[in-house]
């Protein structure tokens, strides 16, 4: 049997080379080839005996895939009720944010009704019993395999028929067929075409850990956030012990939503109640704060929106926000002018999203524009009182998703008044709470007190 060849492709015009080079030899372009190897000679048709059943959509029966609970429900909300039977999942976070920690205290959950295998090929087998002995874990049942190889990984897979594995990480496995060191594009992209291929054909569930870039994005090629079927991110604030999970993509359930945990000596602790984190407990009412209620997946989450404004100190007034988009405040600030009449091109403003949390939404429009009211006029909002809506250029408060969703979660939490937008005002009255709909800015900035 012929060995396979390697060629270098360049990823810019398709330009195909024997040797690496660090200047593509078609096109010209720097850093541009990537090991990849040479496809087997085949034929133009197939065989009509290779060919495959051609079915009638309407014929196909649809049914819902077994799930396998992780027995962390904050974790079962991202996925979407827990693991899929063949599914395959990608976890990217920074280095020592909690990856391993979590997947550890999930599969000890599960080792419990299913098998369980957990390929470490970052840490030695040492070192993985050292944290399940440190987090107090039930570890009986689970199978550990420290190994890189990818080949040896595919055997022994087949052979264990694991309900779930857990591969840690994919940077550090490498394919024999490959010349190029693990991490690289190209081995990265065939192990985990090779274990996908895997998991889908012997319905293993495969979760894949993977490394982030300083910019915060995978590591390696974007393909292989289409290759699996649920793409999750795990963020936090190294600084602080809260840890959040969100899902970027998710064939088996919503995109976006978020898991919040705290780190403690015993491993990854669930936040029942993670509005609590994201709201600051002053003994009376400050300028400057507004609370909002923002739409994470399913789960509504009041966060304390802060705005400090202070005279400028120089030709060039300071725009600042953390958690927020900057270019959206600058826009804020030119409507609340032109259509509210409150001027702030002379003064610095820097505003806070509470707690870490990143709000990506427009539904906080409202309430970053009154927080900056307040701090401008050093005088706080009215008390117990939340504040949703979007924006518009023409000044008008747009409705926002979910609207009675947000206050039934403001109303539990024991908030007595709500400013939203008119589009988003319930037909019925919501028990304990006074709802003001307003449409235009103004009006919005007459009720804040």
């Amino acid at each position: 049997m012929a060995k396979q060849k390697n060629i270098f492709s360049c990823i810019e015009c398709g330009g195909q080379t024997l040797k690496w080079q660090g200047q593509c030899p078609h096109c010209q372009a720097w850093n541009t080839l990537i090991e990849t190897l040479t496809e087997k000679a085949v034929s133009r048709f197939s065989p009509v005996s290779e060919i495959g059943q051609v079915q009638n959509l309407s014929t196909i029966e649809a049914r819902e895939e077994a799930r396998y609970p992780t027995g962390i429900e904050e974790l079962d909300r991202v996925l979407g009720g827990g693991l899929v039977h063949g599914g395959v999942v990608l976890l990217g976070g920074d280095p020592g944010i909690g990856k391993s920690t979590l997947l550890l205290q999930a599969l000890s959950f599960m080792s419990a009704q299913h098998s369980v295998l957990y390929i470490s090929g970052e840490e030695s087998a040492q070192q993985v019993a050292l944290r399940a002995k440190r987090l107090a874990l039930n570890v009986q049942s689970v199978e550990l395999y420290a190994e890189i190889q990818l080949e040896k990984i595919q055997a022994v897979l087949v052979e264990r028929k694991p309900s779930v594995a857990v591969i840690d990480s994919i940077q550090t496995i490498y394919s024999e067929v490959l010349q190029s060191a693990p991490g690289s594009v190209a081995q990265v992209r065939e192990c985990a075409a090779q274990l996908t291929r895997l998991a889908k054909s012997s319905g293993i569930c495969i979760i894949l850990v993977g490394h982030v870039t300083k910019e915060g994005a995978l590591a390696g090629p974007r393909v292989l956030e289409h290759m699996v079927d649920t793409v999750l991110y795990f963020e936090g604030d190294m600084h602080s012990s809260f840890r959040m999970v969100r899902a970027f993509k998710n064939r088996f359930g919503a995109i976006n939503e978020l898991g919040v945990f705290a780190m403690s000596e015993k491993g990854l602790r669930e936040v029942k109640n993670p509005s609590a984190l994201f709201l600051s407990h002053h003994d009376k009412q400050v300028p400057g704060s507004c609370i909002m209620v923002t739409q994470e997946g399913t789960r509504p989450l009041l966060v304390e929106i802060q705005a400090l404004v202070d005279e400028a100190r120089s030709p060039n007034p300071r725009r600042l926000c953390v958690g927020l988009e900057q270019n959206r405040l600058a826009m804020l600030l030119a409507v609340l002018h032109r259509h509210a009449g409150i001027p702030c091109y002379d003064q610095d403003v820097f505003v806070n999203a509470v707690g870490g949390v990143k709000i990506t939404e427009p539904g906080a429009d409202l309430a970053v524009m009154l927080a900056v009211v307040s701090s401008l006029r050093n005088k706080p909002i009215a008390e117990k009182m939340i504040v949703i809506g979007e924006i518009g250029l023409a000044g008008e408060i747009r409705p926002v998703q979910r609207g009675q969703e947000r206050l039934k979660e403001a109303a539990k939490l024991g908030f007595k008044q709500a400013i939203i937008p008119l589009a988003n005002k319930p037909k019925q009255a919501i028990a304990g709470i006074n709802i003001i709909a307003v449409g235009r800015i103004g009006e919005a900035v007459g009720q804040m007190y």
